[in-house]
């Protein structure tokens, strides 16, 4: 791994332990890739706000936005190692860190918001947020990222409209799987440059929620966005098992709990921000299309009846957080 050029100085001292006096405060700093403006840093001041209140001030932790700590990848790494005390990354990356998180990628497994959250709460869901400790990391919560639908220069409103487009994917085998099957072809590429790279045409399309569009202004180079709500992949909150190892027991309580409600709060955040996003988004001269799912529903079965051979624990989740 490269680090970006300034990031040393940042990452250093990432957690600060003192053994002595027993009631010193534990600061740990905590990395993610949006904006200030973004729900997911207004859903974390709070969690931090919380822990610093039900450790009685023993847990103090610094956000930084802006993937001012590296970007998703980068970040993971560090927690990995101890280095970063925590980062915000998503079911999508975490899928080529702990396979059990893949079961959040699978398209059209959700029927609505709610059902989303039965499986986020459910021992399913909380089974996953452990399967990444022997990897040097555990989920702590989820946050609402809302649902994922495909945007570019021309509507799309069924799988052959995708025929041959270079479509942005996260580093996702699940995510280049969905894509190949719909017909389009699938195109890695880090976050920070898919604005250019929609607007240079190295890309053709991408698929993300509705902020994409307005805080991150993909808006102003894409004028459709196709509502088909492939997938509803949750960000996670993560922290590095050696640095939760390193917590008493009553911080450990203090920062779960905190983690807890934030991910309720962000809930609520998120619905108000969805709401106010696709206002922005039709001023900027977006249209919004309703393709009927059926057809990529069909497309993407194989999907479904390859996980059941190939990995059968993973495809049991998938089953279990169906049937909720």
């Amino acid at each position: 791994m490269t680090l970006k050029k300034g990031l040393l100085p940042l990452i250093i001292g990432s957690v600060m332990m003192v053994a002595a006096p027993a009631y010193a405060a534990v600061t740990m700093k905590l990395s993610h890739n949006h904006n200030r403006n973004h729900p997911v840093q207004k859903a974390m001041e709070q969690m931090a706000s919380r822990a610093k209140e039900l450790s009685d001030g023993n847990l103090v932790i610094r956000i930084y936005p802006d993937a001012q700590l590296g970007d998703q990848r980068e970040s993971l790494e560090l927690v990995q190692n101890g280095a970063l005390a925590m980062a915000k990354s998503n079911a999508a990356e975490l899928e080529a860190f702990a396979k059990n998180y893949g079961a959040f990628n699978m398209p059209y497994l959700f029927t609505d918001r709610e059902h989303y959250y039965r499986a986020m709460l459910s021992e399913s869901g909380k089974s996953i947020l452990q399967s990444s400790r022997p990897n040097g990391f555990i989920g702590l919560t989820y946050y609402d990222a809302g649902s994922r639908s495909f945007y570019a220069k021309k509507a799309i409103n069924s799988p052959d409209d995708l025929k041959g487009l270079k479509v942005r994917v996260q580093p996702s085998p699940s995510a280049v799987e969905m894509i190949k099957l719909l017909g389009g072809n699938p195109t890695p590429l880090a976050y920070g440059e898919l604005y250019t790279a929609l607007q240079q045409g190295v890309v053709d399309a991408a698929e993300n929620n509705l902020t994409a569009l307005t805080l991150n202004r993909h808006g102003e180079v894409t004028k459709f966005y196709s509502v088909d709500e492939h997938t509803s992949i949750p960000d996670v909150l993560v922290i590095s098992a050696k640095v939760w190892d390193g917590l008493s027991e009553k911080d450990q309580k203090a920062l779960q709990q905190a983690a807890d409600e934030s991910m309720m709060f962000m809930k609520d955040l998120w619905a108000k921000s969805d709401a106010e996003e696709k206002v922005k988004a039709e001023k900027m001269g977006v249209q919004f299309i309703y393709p009927k799912k059926a057809s990529f529903q069909q497309a993407v079965q194989p999907m479904y009846d390859g996980l059941q051979k190939s990995n059968p624990e993973v495809y049991q989740l998938v089953d279990s957080m169906k049937k909720l």
